[in-house]
């Protein structure tokens, strides 16, 4: 496990729950689903082209379509995507792969539809459960993230935990089997995970091997399965720049990556900061991991 700020400062996991939640809704899913498909249950896309056509494919095997979508609309994460859809159109939210993997899994379970959000539906307390199972906790807060699901809060240690956890499933109990085909199929198709330069797919791109989500408010979490490793990173002020740098410098301090694969994921190592519209500097992580006593 490795964990860089206050390891005991519980955070909501704001998007990094999404692997666990995908694996609760795999188990209720009796069809064998692409490693796209899951890919994008996982997801906090960008909205291009390719994430939304994954995430209607998921509809369709449920028979629905976006209006049974509860989560809100929001504008493409991706500039150029954006961009492109002016001011005339919004696309899905970020995390509609998500829902439509919990509203697949609810057909299946034959779950009421239309309340899948609600603390008290039985998927979520499913989640709710499994949740506390991989942190080995009695309780926990519950919050609402930004999608409208259900949300819980943890120690910063906690969440490294539960991704050391999923990159080894079988110690996840249950939903075991869930787990391990996310965490392949995110691995096999990071693009579906988040997109053009985003953190979590260039990693998973470079390495095949380092499972990363990227979460809200700068938490990022990763699994690292070969070393049975976790590692989660939180920015205090909830500032994104740091994120890139501190990941790529504690997987380096661990060897989880290579020099070769540092240097390729060097956009993200060593950011660029501009100024009179060119570079003058660049954002470098300094942290060193240590042991705790």
């Amino acid at each position: 496990m490795a964990v860089a700020g206050d390891p005991d400062r519980e955070v909501f996991a704001r998007s990094c729950l999404k692997p666990l939640q995908a694996a609760v809704a795999l188990q209720l899913i009796d069809e064998d689903l692409t490693d796209r498909e899951i890919a994008v249950i996982c997801s906090s896309h960008n909205g291009e082209a390719v994430h939304l056509r994954a995430v209607h494919g998921v509809l369709r095997r449920a028979g629905l379509t976006t209006s049974s979508l509860r989560c809100p609309a929001a504008w493409p994460l991706d500039p150029d995507t954006m961009a492109r859809a002016g001011r005339r159109r919004r696309e899905l939210h970020d995390c509609s792969g998500k829902h439509a993997g919990m509203l697949l899994a609810c057909v299946w379970a034959g779950y009421e539809r239309a309340t899948y959000l609600t603390r008290s539906h039985p998927l979520q307390r499913r989640i709710r459960r499994a949740t506390l199972a991989a942190l080995d906790r009695d309780d926990t807060q519950v919050g609402v993230d930004g999608c409208g699901t259900p949300i819980f809060a943890a120690g910063i240690r906690d969440w490294a935990t539960l991704f050391a956890r999923l990159g080894e499933p079988e110690r996840l109990g249950s939903v075991g089997e869930g787990a391990e085909l996310a965490v392949n199929a995110m691995l096999a198709e990071p693009y579906l995970v988040g997109g053009r330069d985003r953190l979590d797919t260039d990693v998973m791109s470079v390495t095949g091997r380092v499972m990363v989500k990227e979460g809200a408010e700068a938490l990022t979490c990763a699994a690292i399965p070969e070393l049975g490793l976790g590692i989660a990173i939180k920015a205090e002020d909830g500032g994104e720049r740091a994120i890139g740098p501190a990941l790529i410098r504690a997987l380096r301090e661990i060897g989880a990556i290579t020099r070769s694969e540092t240097m390729e994921l060097r956009e993200h190592a060593r950011p660029s900061v501009r100024g009179g519209g060119g570079p003058v500097g660049e954002i470098v992580s300094d942290l060193a991991l240590r042991r705790p006593r």
